[in-house]
């Protein structure tokens, strides 16, 4: 009766609690065998931060070793073997080259066979390069010689001879009258010396030459000294004169100033100065028809200036040169007659 008292109560307390919820409540297991509840798990303390690794550069890619080179031309074959070693086999008609390295064998095709020699190609280039040495110096020469002052007075010329009087009037009336288109004038420059005033386009030149000139009377006469004068000499034993002339030979020596004036690929050169000379020789010649042809040649001083002094002046362009020479020195010395200033004018044939 206890019993069922109890159940009634219990049941009443209960109804009201489930009529509050719709979930029944899962009963727990005993505390013993209840799993404990896991403690908070504390969180981690933050790791410091790494420093950035520097990049390390890359290691250079090691070399290559080049592969086998083959070159060819008409008359040479290159080959190269190994790391090194080149191969080259080069033809040149008769002759057939072969070298590797240093070493070489050439093989020469002759009238009585083969000829086969062992180069040393090192010597070889040696000599090669010697040679490049030789053409590359003679090549600043050249360059050189361009940069260089270039005097214009060595070389042969050619004029006609004739006199004026003192006041520069053209000598006639006389027996020493000219017959000028035969009255050549020779000269000989065999020597010149240029000397550059800070440029290749002005200088002073100077030189050495030999001149000839030949003054034929203009009638059948010659000259004779007597006593320091000069007088005519007509020789009538001579009969059928062809030809009479008095011929000098002086030893020159000039000093010019010169200038070169640019005129397309070439020059105009201009110069003017002094001349000097000595007389190295004097003669008369008459040829004449006695019976056949007949000369005279007769040796002597005839008063002629020993020593002489004038002015000289050149002008040329390309082959064309020309030149005039006229003399302050009388022909015949200071104190002889008649007084007489020999001139020239001619050209240049021949620049040395």
């Amino acid at each position: 009766m206890k019993k069922l008292s109890a159940l009634i109560l219990a049941m009443a307390i209960i109804a009201p609690a489930m009529s509050q919820q719709d979930t029944i409540p899962v009963p727990q297991p005993p505390e013993e065998v209840r799993a404990p509840e896991a403690s908070e798990i504390p969180e981690a303390p933050e790791a410091p931060e790494i420093p950035e690794i520097p990049e390390i550069p890359e290691a250079p890619e090691a070399p290559q070793e080049p592969a086998d080179i083959s070159f060819q031309t008409p008359d040479k074959t290159q080959v190269k073997v190994g790391k090194n070693e080149i191969f080259i086999i080069e033809d040149n008609g008769d002759t057939t080259k072969f070298q590797l390295g240093s070493r070489g064998m050439s093989i020469v095709e002759g009238k009585d066979g083969y000829t086969i020699d062992i180069v040393d190609m090192d010597k070889e280039k040696a000599g090669k390069k010697a040679g490049e040495d030789v053409e590359r110096e003679e090549e600043q020469e050249k360059t050189n010689k361009k940069k260089k002052f270039k005097p214009h007075y060595a070389g042969f010329e050619i004029g006609l001879n004739n006199f004026v009087n003192a006041d520069y009037t053209l000598h006639t009336g006389t027996f020493m009258n000219l017959n000028t288109a035969k009255s050549w004038n020779y000269n000989l420059n065999f020597l010149e010396y240029g000397i550059g005033l800070g440029t290749s386009y002005v200088g002073l030149v100077t030189g050495m030459g030999v001149e000839w000139s030949n003054y034929v009377f203009d009638e059948d006469n010659s000259i004779r000294e007597e006593n320091g004068e000069i007088f005519e000499r007509p020789d009538p034993l001579y009969t059928g004169v062809t030809k009479s002339k008095l011929a000098t030979t002086y030893l020159n020596a000039p000093l010019l100033l010169e200038f070169q004036i640019p005129a397309g690929k070439k020059r105009i050169h201009i110069s003017a100065g002094v001349t000097g000379g000595v007389k190295i020789g004097s003669r008369t010649k008459i040829k004449y028809r006695d019976g056949g042809r007949q000369k005279e040649v007769r040796k002597d001083d005839f008063s002629l200036a020993p020593f002489r002094y004038g002015a000289t002046v050149r002008i040329g362009y390309r082959a064309i040169n020309l030149f005039a020479n006229y003399y302050f020195s009388p022909l015949f010395g200071e104190t002889a007659t008649p007084e007489l200033y020999p001139f020239s004018v001619g050209l240049n044939l021949i620049s040395f």
